[in-house]
């Protein structure tokens, strides 16, 4: 297959993939409006309602395979191949596996499919975002990312933030529930609130040292690789580490303070809001970052800019393009259209 094949593949992957979740989504909706439980430990009555929730837990395991296949192809629609998070589209969708793969594991170790409908409306509402708003030509890895310490830093700081987005939605769950007497439906079937409150310490818990060796080690490094200094003052790198801090205070609170609850669930949005606003926001709000390669691809490809020629007065059009080679098939020319189209 050629790269042009391979990214047309990957985006037919994330398509796939986007609708499994949709289907999971709406079977877990199905158990949703068929729950006939009076307790978070009873088990659902309705036989065509358990298997609904069944149905959600298995096309999200097979959404989740889809979803890796897409990627693998987007690394290798690049010349030379490359790990997939060359840029925001990629991470975002890198991103979602990670939420999904999270999911998945804590379903089969903690019993947490009841997240099932929360965790696929989210993973579906950041696929359209990123299908639509961020998506970016395949092209080869800026020089600042070509090295095997950013991929140690993104799949730690990936990881992480899938445990982190999990743990968020628990910490939701524990606000909306401790705020609700209801003996039916979906908020009857999460589990009580001192479990939900201890299963989202442990997300928490795992995810921390994990974030801090992304942000306080291999990022540091990577840095110091690429730009000679192991700290710039860049605003991902002042973000990162404001996140770190909102963290380290939740588990510090909890340890030492007795924070638990409602207390502890508010402190744990904080720390995400500032977690996805790094993630995303600081490219939309920032031009001094360093990180200027998680921007638009699509303005590294081709710089058109008209030179006025002193001696004849003419004009020529000057293209400040990246250098590619003739042979070289790439998914995306300036002027053609888009490999989606």
């Amino acid at each position: 297959m050629t790269d042009a094949q391979w990214e047309v593949f990957s985006y037919q992957g994330v398509i796939a993939a986007a609708v499994l979740y949709f289907v999971a989504m709406l079977a877990y909706f199905v158990e949703l409006a068929g729950l006939r439980t009076v307790g978070s430990e009873q088990t659902v009555e309705d036989r065509r309602t358990a298997m609904a929730g069944r149905l959600g837990l298995v096309l999200t395991g097979f959404a989740a395979a889809v979803h890796l296949v897409a990627l693998v192809a987007r690394g290798l629609a690049a010349d030379p191949n490359r790990v997939p998070w060359g840029n925001m589209y990629e991470f975002a969708i890198s991103g979602t596996f990670v939420v999904a793969l999270v999911f998945l594991v804590s379903s089969f170790v903690w019993g947490t499919e009841w997240l099932g409908p929360l965790v696929t409306t989210f993973i579906v509402a950041a696929l359209m975002a990123a299908f639509l708003a961020l998506d970016d030509a395949v092209l080869p890895l800026p020089d600042a990312l070509n090295s095997y310490w950013l991929v140690i830093h993104v799949v730690s700081a990936v990881i992480s933030t899938g445990a982190f987005t999990i743990g968020a939605l628990l910490s939701v769950l524990y606000l909306v529930k401790s705020r609700s007497s209801a003996q039916t439906g979906y908020l009857a079937r999460v589990p009580d609130l001192a479990r939900l409150d201890r299963l989202s310490y442990r997300m928490h818990a795992f995810a921390f040292p994990v974030w801090t060796f992304a942000v306080l080690i291999t990022g540091p490094i990577w840095a110091h690789q690429a730009w000679g200094a192991y700290w710039n003052w860049d605003p991902k790198e002042v973000w990162a580490f404001i996140t770190w801090v909102v963290y380290a205070a939740y588990l510090h609170a909890r340890a030492t303070a007795g924070w638990r609850g409602r207390n502890a669930a508010y402190l744990a949005l904080l720390g995400v809001a500032t977690l996805w606003f790094n993630f995303i926001g600081i490219n939309f709000f920032s031009s001094s970052s360093q990180h200027s390669y998680a921007e638009s691809a699509g303005e590294v490809v081709r710089v058109d800019r008209v030179a006025e020629d002193a001696g004849t007065g003419s004009s020529a059009v000057v293209g400040v393009a990246r250098a590619v080679e003739a042979t070289q098939e790439v998914g995306v020319v300036v002027g053609a259209d888009h490999p989606r189209a």
